[in-house]
């Protein structure tokens, strides 16, 4: 029997988190500004609580999203972040970072672990070193074709995937452009990407002897 594909949904405020469970999703992913990629998330932490007991009623999940690369200074805040997630009691909690994941794993033992995207996993290797960390599911990297994903679930028939079906196509691995951070200030790694991958650009030609400076407009594009 072929098992039904989970429908993961994310979630930037508690309408949002509640809409996505009434029509359809199996599961929702959220997260709270400061310790996760989704900086821009409008949500409380009262908020998230009440979206995952909405969530539970309808006998779906929740995922909160811990997935950001810490520095020693973050550490300082993790205890108060342990009160967090005792409170809210989500399913699992989707990590990036391996000291964070050595975190959980000795602070919340009991916690599931998802491998965000943010690993970039692009093999069926790194599945299994995941797995063997202690994963119970690794989000692939957005550069996983279909074909590859079929072979890493033949390698790995014992531990839970993901995939992406809808949304952003980072123009550097999955979640790490510098190019956002160089530019304007805003990490990526912190959810306050700036897109510049979705920017309008034009093409300029500069020869350096005579300075001359030559554009290339859209219509001159072919």
């Amino acid at each position: 029997m072929i098992k039904k594909p989970e429908l993961l949904a994310p979630a930037g405020t508690l309408d949002g988190l509640k809409t996505a469970i009434l029509y359809g999703a199996d599961a929702v992913y959220a997260g709270l500004p400061g310790f996760s990629m989704r900086a821009r998330a409008k949500i409380t932490v009262d908020e998230m609580k009440d979206g995952i007991e909405f969530a539970h009623a309808n006998g779906k999940k929740v995922y909160l999203a811990f997935n950001l690369f810490a520095h020693d200074r973050d550490y300082a805040n993790l205890p108060r972040v342990s009160e967090t997630i005792n409170y809210m009691k989500p399913d699992a909690l989707i990590v990036a970072d391996p000291g964070v994941m050595m975190w959980v794993k000795q602070n919340h033992p009991d916690m599931p672990i998802h491998v965000s995207t943010q690993m970039n996993i692009c093999s069926a290797d790194t599945v299994k070193f995941w797995q063997n960390a202690g994963a119970e599911l690794c989000v692939l990297a957005r550069e996983v074709t279909h074909p590859e994903f079929v072979e890493i679930r033949k390698k790995c028939p014992d531990v839970g995937l993901e995939i992406f079906v809808h949304g952003a196509m980072c123009m550097s691995y999955s979640g790490r452009c510098l190019l956002s951070n160089f530019v304007t200030g805003r990490p990526a790694n912190r959810g306050a990407c700036a897109q510049l991958c979705r920017w309008k650009y034009d093409v300029v030609l500069r020869e350096k002897e005579s300075g001359l400076v030559m554009g290339i407009s859209e219509d001159d594009r072919g």
